[in-house]
């Protein structure tokens, strides 16, 4: 897809402004940073049966409703915390995603006891080998996303399917999904 600017740009981002710049400036690229990648993990399952776009729109306000996704403070969080996010139209207010980013951040420490960081631990579920990809062929998820997911399972995560698991690899640029002929692929 040919953008205003024209630069050509990967399907989904159509014409959104608040998309492109997710997608010039955000998606596919990689980051360290322990609270962005807890952040990324937490917004895809929170997205999981809405729009993307819907979150993003609403990240801001994720933020300020999850201390920044700083995991070592939402770990914290205690009844009163989730009953005042239930009640935050900010936010995607369902109770079970609620719960599940307070459990996440207290397996992201759990993580921190066998890892240097989050990074170090999402690393191992790297594909070694990234096809160029055209519309059609971009996945739902991987053999890769399938491991990731399963073993965050296993290690008491939640809301970290496959699915969640592969955009959230695509999202902090574990694979590269830009299309063909993409300004940034």
């Amino acid at each position: 897809m040919i953008g205003a600017d024209g630069k050509a740009r990967c399907w989904w981002c159509g014409d959104d402004e608040e998309y492109i710049r997710y997608h010039d400036q955000e998606w596919g690229r990689g980051t360290t940073d322990d609270f962005r990648l807890f952040e990324k993990i937490c917004l895809e399952g929170f997205q999981a049966g809405l729009s993307w776009l819907t979150i993003l729109r609403k990240r801001d306000n994720f933020r300020a409703a999850f201390a920044d996704f700083d995991f070592h403070k939402v770990a914290k969080f205690v009844a009163s915390d989730v009953e005042r996010l239930v009640l935050d139209s900010g936010i995607v207010r369902h109770r079970g995603k609620i719960l599940s980013t307070i459990n996440n951040a207290n397996r992201a420490l759990e993580l921190l006891t066998e890892f240097d960081d989050l990074y170090s631990y999402f690393c191992q579920f790297r594909p070694k080998s990234q096809p160029i990809r055209v519309n059609a062929a971009i996945p739902s998820r991987t053999p890769e996303s399938t491991a990731l997911s399963k073993d965050l399972k296993k290690r008491g995560w939640s809301f970290v399917g496959p699915t969640t698991a592969y955009a959230f690899m695509q999202a902090m640029g574990l694979v590269n999904d830009h299309v063909q002929g993409c300004h940034r692929s």
